[in-house]
């Protein structure tokens, strides 16, 4: 499923461990509800960006796109939800995302480019955790999963593109030493089960 996005498949670092994808389909209602809070997240990011860099056209005008999306699928795993009596309800963040910004530096445009190419590995991640779960899932979130690939793709190429325009020179030594971190976030393993969280830690 993923073959269709190589870039994609190449960026990251590794595949799901199996043993995550286990633990998300014995916790599907948490796997729906983290899901609503990482749209939410998603689309709150896009929205700070567009806040604080006014000045870069491109990006207001691919953050203002991916923000309206994000809220799309917001709703849409709220009414999947509902459909199924699952209540919306706060969750504690996976440490993922804050395992990669603890690392942003705190300088421009630097800042701008390791917030822009984070976004690009959360949102590859999120497509190639989505791919994985599809053939497990029943019909209704499998199809639902599918039909967010092409954004969530899509999504990760226009994060890039902005690092990669933005920063004005190659930034493949700052890619490689966010995989090296997103590697080790993806397979050490948590206590609790998030969408973006390692394998489950042994008892």
């Amino acid at each position: 499923m993923l073959t269709d996005y190589p870039e994609l498949v190449e960026f990251l670092p590794c595949e799901s461990p199996n043993e995550w994808v286990q633990w998300a389909l014995e916790n599907e209602t948490l796997l729906l509800i983290d899901h609503a809070h990482c749209e939410k997240k998603a689309a709150s990011t896009a929205m700070s960006l567009m806040y604080r860099y006014v000045d870069r056209e491109n990006l207001l005008h691919k953050m203002s796109q991916l923000a309206r999306e994000e809220l799309l699928h917001f709703e849409q795993v709220l009414n999947i939800m509902r459909n199924r009596g699952v209540e919306y309800c706060h969750l504690q963040a996976s440490r993922y995302a804050d395992g990669l910004r603890k690392h942003i530096r705190t300088h421009e445009p630097a800042k701008l480019i390791d917030t822009l190419i984070i976004g690009a590995f959360v949102e590859a991640r999120s497509c190639e955790r989505f791919a994985v779960l599809i053939p497990h899932l029943d019909e209704e979130i499998g199809k639902f999963y599918k039909s967010l690939l092409k954004s969530e793709a899509r999504h990760f190429e226009d994060y890039l593109s902005l690092a990669e325009e933005y920063a004005g020179h190659p930034i493949d030594d700052r890619i490689a030493f966010f995989r090296e971190i997103e590697h080790q976030l993806i397979i050490e393993p948590d206590v609790e089960f998030r969408v973006h969280s390692g394998p489950p830690k042994a008892a």
